[in-house]
């Protein structure tokens, strides 16, 4: 979940589309099918199915959904879903939420509805790059059905800042020194919100994870599912989480990885991110240390952290050059924690860091590109960010005012000397949305929902495996797994305990014991 401030995502949980698909995949998106039609089953669904929550939403959990194949790959499957704007009021205005479909390879098992995170991450990409996220076993028995959740992507987007207007905000200065600069930041964080009411309409009161946990459900009924199978990685296992709180009984088999702790406040879950981050960072570095004769970054694990807190500080003081643009300290921010979500990009993080240590930028902005979803051409793949910040602030429009953050710099410092005071900066990020969500807030729950299989990751950098250990407690019929390793969630990371685990789970039901660890 990337909170997005001026420039720095606290609480961001995601970057699992980046990490899932890899730096350069392009998957098919449902804005334009082509003409062959893959039917949808023309049995009615039994009313089981189909069963509305209320009279007045009858007609939108019997809708099916009209599978064609997508225009740009026909052998993914696109279409739409219509669900309420407020579901306060069912017969108002409607809105269609995009869908990606692989139809599964072998002995179909049902639907598998899957979210990438963000909040913001379209789940038609994520789906779309199905056979690298998951393994033959899940693609062979079901359905990978991604949908892009209300107000992300394709699905009533959201809309704040121009194309030039987001490279200023994320290459603005996390840490303000000045009072000057200081003025900027406070100026950019109120605009920020300001113009996504301004853009967006009033979808950008009705984006919060309740609302969309309650669109998989008329999700669910239009797949023709009794049940909701469901995987969902980072800010996905807090949607996931809530739908099971809404519809307990409508849990199938669900998996939550890198899982997000959804009772803690925002405070606690920035404190504790920052940490993931540095403990990433320097689980970074010490590989360089254990797997070279002299690493680049110096002779200790102290020394490899100052070289790297001292190139951002000097990177703030002066930008280096990147191509035609230039690479400022909040780029160079995310282009440091953009390769940590994952070990095998470690690689991609120790090229740039060593051409910015001899004054280059374009290596440390590509990656910082990545992370926002940056075309070479200057514009943006998806609204990821903007989409990002309607959704926390919707969620939770808590935050701390602007003269109060000094007071906050010693205790995000201990928990993160690199990116402490990001952390805390951070915290002003929705004082600048006037929006007030009109769904009230839960206590997740989920009593009597089916066993629901939560995985965390010791190093996990975005997600504490705190986090995880925190929500298959909470949960009613949790069921806690542990990844011993590094990068972002535990599915299909190399470790064949894990996926063997998740797979029997999902496609035979197998329940593997609370508390394993792999």
């Amino acid at each position: 979940m990337k909170k997005a401030v001026a420039v720095v995502a606290v609480l961001a949980l995601a970057l699992t589309a980046f990490v899932a698909v890899g730096l350069a995949i392009q998957g098919a998106t449902p804005d334009s099918p082509g003409a062959r039609p893959t039917p949808s089953p023309t049995t009615p669904p039994p009313a089981t199915v189909t069963e509305a929550p209320s009279g007045e939403l009858a007609e939108l959990y019997s809708q099916r959904i009209d599978w064609q194949p997508c225009e740009t790959d026909d052998d993914h499957d696109c279409g739409f879903l219509t669900v309420p704007v407020d579901y306060a009021d069912p017969q108002g205005e409607t809105i269609d939420l995009a869908l990606l479909r692989i139809p599964a390879k072998g002995s179909r098992v049902g639907s598998l509805v899957v979210n990438p995170g963000g909040p913001g991450a379209r789940g038609t990409t994520y789906a779309a790059a199905g056979r690298q996220v998951f393994r033959e076993p899940l693609l062979d028995g079901f359905d990978i059905v991604g949908f892009d959740p209300r107000g992300v992507g394709a699905s009533a987007p959201v809309d704040c800042l121009s194309d030039a207007e987001l490279d200023v905000y994320l290459g603005g200065d996390p840490t303000p020194d000045t009072a000057e600069e200081r003025s900027a930041y406070r100026a950019s964080v109120l605009s920020f919100g300001e113009k996504c009411v301004v853009g967006s309409g009033p979808v950008v009161g009705h984006v919060t994870t309740t609302e969309a946990a309650r669109d998989m459900d008329v999700l669910r009924a239009a797949l023709g599912e009794e049940t909701l199978s469901y995987f969902g990685a980072s800010y996905g296992t807090k949607l996931g989480a809530t739908y099971a709180e809404l519809f307990p009984d409508k849990v199938g088999r669900f998996v939550l990885d890198g899982a997000v702790d959804v009772s803690v406040d925002a405070k606690s879950l920035a404190l504790e991110q920052a940490t993931g981050f540095e403990t990433a960072l320097r689980a970074y570095v010490q590989n360089c240390l254990d797997t070279t004769d002299n690493c680049f970054l110096g002779d200790t694990l102290d020394e490899g952290m100052a070289t790297i807190a001292g190139m951002l500080d000097s990177i703030e003081e002066e930008p280096l050059p990147a191509g035609d643009r230039e690479l400022t300290v909040g780029n160079a921010f995310y282009g440091v924690i953009t390769p940590l979500y994952n070990r095998d990009y470690w690689f991609l993080l120790s090229t740039a860091l060593a051409s910015a240590l001899d004054g280059k930028g374009s290596a440390l902005m590509s990656l910082a590109d990545a992370y926002a979803s940056r075309n070479p051409d200057g514009s943006y793949a998806d609204n990821s960010v903007e989409a990002n910040y309607s959704i926390n602030c919707l969620d939770d429009p808590s935050s701390v005012p602007f003269g109060r953050v000094p007071a906050l710099f010693d205790e995000f410092e201990e928990a993160s000397p690199t990116f402490g005071r990001v952390f805390a900066w951070g915290m002003t990020g929705c004082r600048g949305i006037d929006v007030t969500s009109s769904e009230e807030p839960l206590t997740i729950r989920g009593d009597g929902a089916a066993p629901i299989v939560v995985l965390g990751t010791s190093r996990d950098p975005a997600t504490p495996i705190e986090w995880a250990q925190a929500l298959a407690a909470q949960l009613d019929s949790g069921v806690l797994v542990e990844r011993d390793g590094d990068g972002h969630t535990a599915y299909n990371a190399g470790n064949e305990c894990i996926d063997t685990l998740v797979e029997d789970y999902l496609l035979d039901g197998t329940v593997p014991a609370d508390g394993t660890s792999c």
